[in-house]
């Protein structure tokens, strides 16, 4: 199971070198140049599309293509349930890559939410109170520095009326 080291006895901890993956960012000089990367960023974009457009319609808007490494197909699904849901036509979509030209033997999905929509309107902060702004106002009359007391006063003067 463990490499052998010269001396007959295994490594542990060593893993066989065809299992040596590296993780993470590459070098730039790794990446080739920008048109390389251009050009293959369209080869995936096409094959996402052919792939993706024989899926029944709410799984096809739920995963996308990510790679082709080692003959796998790699797809990133929104949540488990979809990347489940993948699992289950994946014959359906070996085939589509065969006949389209893509040497496939696998399908690998990972599961990555999607990030929150944005919001149109930013959150309306919560104002000060008028106590709080009595404790900025006395910090900033304790303070020596100058440029410190201008900023705590700016901060209590965005305290609510007493009134409100």
């Amino acid at each position: 199971m463990f490499p052998k080291s010269n001396s007959g006895t295994t490594q542990r901890g060593a893993l066989p070198a065809s299992r040596r993956i590296d993780h993470g960012p590459k070098s730039i000089v790794e990446c080739g140049s920008f048109a390389t990367l251009a050009q293959k960023a369209s080869v995936l974009e096409a094959l996402d599309r052919a792939l993706r457009q024989t899926l029944p319609l709410p799984l096809r808007e739920q995963v996308r293509f990510a790679n082709l490494r080692n003959e796998r197909l790699i797809f990133l699904a929104s949540s488990p349930a979809w990347a489940s849901r993948l699992r289950l036509v994946q014959a359906q979509i070996l085939d589509t890559a065969r006949a389209i030209g893509t040497c496939a033997s696998s399908v690998t999905v990972k599961v990555v939410p999607q990030a929150p929509a944005a919001t149109s309107a930013p959150d309306r902060q919560k104002p000060l109170s008028p106590a709080a702004a009595a404790h900025l106002r006395a910090s900033a009359a304790s303070l020596s520095d100058p440029e410190l007391q201008i900023l705590f006063l700016k901060l209590a003067s965005l305290a609510e009326p007493a009134d409100s």
